[in-house]
């Protein structure tokens, strides 16, 4: 199998998998317990905690340790916005955010919020002229994920940072932690995921600056600095740590092989229409269409001859609906339908490229006759 679906989940670390292991199979202790093994717990939670901040470059009590991204995003936008709601109503974020936030923002709609969601262009980069036209005094909270999670178009957060003064900045960074540098100077809230850096699934975070008001979504315990209750994932919380350790240690040597495997799979894919843009782009994500071609029909008759890739974002996989992303950049249907994504890691190889494009190029000429 050629594994090129890297922005859907990476495959996890050996050495990740090797921190992990006593807390899945020798220790039993819970964080909050007094005991030898409640402490034992909880000094892995903390130690990890003191990773993950240095790995941001925050501080470790800024640290709050979830489920994962969708967990994350829901806590900094609702959070924020019900902390908040006393000095305003208004969110404002983007059209080709991830789902996770553009349905928590809808629902933030339902409960009396007024929400903007600016435009992209056909780049999918998000105008910061367009955040500060879109502010007003009663703007409490703005939105703009780091990197692209199907395009991979990097946002140009610090000047979105200045446009949106006088609201928090919360950036939904999970595709950008170990593919691009990534500093949370330039916001107030900094979702972070494992999964997506060769760390274990349901695990992950929210990095949120000292002092900013966040009311709880799950209460009923005092963890997380009791911004989020229930008993931690200690092996999760390892396991994250870990991952976000290796991934930003060797993100200048990781990033460009990424790029480097990137390029060499564009230029192999010959005659595709790439989407996003030519600079500023995460090193990982290649998006491309292809004429007289279904987009669904070519994952699945790729996936018959062993290579793995997506046609979008992996939480929207099985919706018929042409991808939003795409259709925010202003990409017609029948070309969105048309795209797939290709993502890489640095544990990707040449020879795994160099096949994906020839199995590419054999299985498209066999939909484009009718062959199935």
């Amino acid at each position: 199998m050629i594994y090129l679906d890297h922005a859907a989940s990476t495959p996890v670390l050996p050495e990740v998998a090797a921190a992990m292991r006593p807390w899945l199979l020798d220790e039993c202790g819970n964080p909050s317990s007094l005991h030898a093994a409640g402490r034992r717990a909880r000094k892995a939670v903390e130690d990890a905690r003191e990773t993950v901040a240095g790995c941001l470059e925050g501080d470790p009590r800024e640290i709050i340790f979830t489920s994962g991204a969708t967990e994350s995003n829901a806590l900094a936008l609702e959070g924020a916005a019900e902390a908040l709601r006393s000095k305003g109503d208004h969110v404002i974020t983007a059209a080709a955010e991830h789902a996770s936030v553009l349905e928590t923002c809808e629902r933030l709609g339902r409960r009396g919020f007024r929400v903007t969601v600016a435009d992209v262009d056909g780049e999918g980069r998000v105008n910061p002229d367009a955040i500060a036209r879109a502010m007003t005094p009663r703007t409490i909270l703005v939105s703009v994920q780091w990197v692209n999670n199907e395009v991979g178009t990097v946002q140009p957060i610090r000047e979105i940072r200045r446009a949106s003064k006088g609201a928090l900045l919360h950036t939904d960074a999970a595709q950008a932690l170990g593919k691009v540098p990534v500093s949370v100077a330039e916001v107030d809230l900094l979702t972070f995921s494992a999964h997506k850096a060769h760390g274990p699934k349901g695990s992950g975070g929210l990095w949120v600056r000292r002092g900013t008001p966040l009311a709880p979504l799950l209460s009923g315990g005092g963890q997380e600095f009791e911004r989020r209750a229930g008993t931690e994932n200690v092996a999760g919380i390892v396991g994250t740590a870990e991952a976000l350790r290796r991934a930003c240690g060797d993100l200048a040597v990781s990033s460009a092989w990424m790029e480097s495997l990137r390029e060499r799979l564009r230029l192999a894919l010959k005659g595709a229409m790439v989407h996003g843009p030519a600079r500023d782009r995460a090193p990982h994500l290649l998006n491309v269409a292809f004429g007289g071609a279904d987009g669904e029909a070519m994952v699945l008759a790729l996936d018959a001859a062993g290579v793995c890739v997506s046609t979008g974002s992996a939480c929207a996989s099985l919706s018929a609906l042409p991808s939003h992303v795409l259709k925010a950049m202003g990409v017609p249907p029948e070309v969105s339908k048309a795209s797939l994504r290709f993502s890489v890691s640095s544990l990707t190889t040449e020879a795994e490229v160099d096949e994906a494009g020839r199995i590419v190029a054999r299985v498209l000429d066999r939909l484009r006759a009718g062959v199935r």
